[in-house]
């Protein structure tokens, strides 16, 4: 493994297991993405093949069939704790947000009832800092308030890998363990780790998806990557973003500055 690899890695590890060792009851996120399969690995490796927590999907209901024969079969081979939940109807999403936001905006809705359902005061999420700008605005382990709110211009200093877990009872804590990582160092540990991906990640017709959505606002991009060492070189050579895909980033410049503020993962 390339020395880059090893030291995420390493720091991955120590994420999960502080947090585990910190926060009284956590979950993990599981999106079928390629972010949260590594997250799922790195998770095993942390806990000796055991993961002592559940995994979650928020379940839109609106993923590819693709993605659903994924995580029925990984559920099953995994043979983790696995917890479904489901989202509110569009109509009661904000409607002052644009189409495709108020769509992804039915997650957040989601997450913060099973958060309230299971009491969860951890959880840990696959995102990164070069994925979207105000994503390079998180920390490791970042506060939220009861209702899932994000204050931006509020949180805590992180200083040689040590964070603050004195709370108040009312505060939950997401984590982020990739959050250094780079889309590139995902696709490099997915060929070294043989991680298993859905299979939309690689191109057909010319075509393929770096992200994954919900089918009716996620688009491919053009691509002749059939194969994960192919994905790597095209990474290598492309400037495009990754999430060109989806058709949330193309709406109003500051949307989704505010869904994460509303809890967004």
């Amino acid at each position: 493994m390339q020395k880059n690899l090893r030291k995420l890695e390493n720091e991955s590890i120590y994420i999960f297991r502080q947090a585990y060792r910190s926060i009284p009851k956590i979950a993990l996120l599981w999106s079928l993405g390629k972010d949260s399969n590594v997250m799922v690995w790195l998770a095993f490796k942390a806990f000796l093949g055991k993961i002592p927590f559940p995994l979650v999907h928020v379940d839109t209901g609106k993923k590819f069939k693709e993605m659903y024969e994924f995580r029925d079969k990984y559920v099953k081979e995994w043979e983790v704790n696995f917890i479904k939940g489901s989202c509110p109807p569009l109509e009661d999403i904000d409607p002052s947000l644009p189409p495709a936001a108020r769509s992804a905006a039915r997650k957040t809705e989601g997450l913060k009832e099973i958060i309230k359902k299971e009491k969860f005061k951890g959880i840990i999420a696959g995102i990164r800092r070069d994925e979207q700008g105000t994503r390079a605005k998180e920390r490791v382990f970042s506060p939220r308030d009861d209702s899932g709110v994000w204050n931006i211009k509020n949180q805590p200093p992180e200083f040689w890998d040590q964070s603050n877990f004195n709370y108040p009872e009312s505060v939950h804590v997401r984590i982020h363990p990739l959050l250094g990582w780079t889309e590139l160092d995902i696709w490099e540990y997915i060929r070294y780790e043989k991680i298993p991906v859905v299979d939309l990640y690689f191109s057909k017709k010319g075509k393929r998806y770096r992200s994954l959505g919900d089918r009716d606002i996620t688009l491919p991009v053009k691509s002749s990557a059939k194969t994960i060492d192919q994905i790597i070189l095209e990474l290598q050579n492309s400037n495009t973003s990754e999430r060109s895909g989806r058709a949330m980033d193309h709406e109003e410049e500051n949307v989704f500055e505010r869904l994460r503020s509303k809890g967004y993962m």
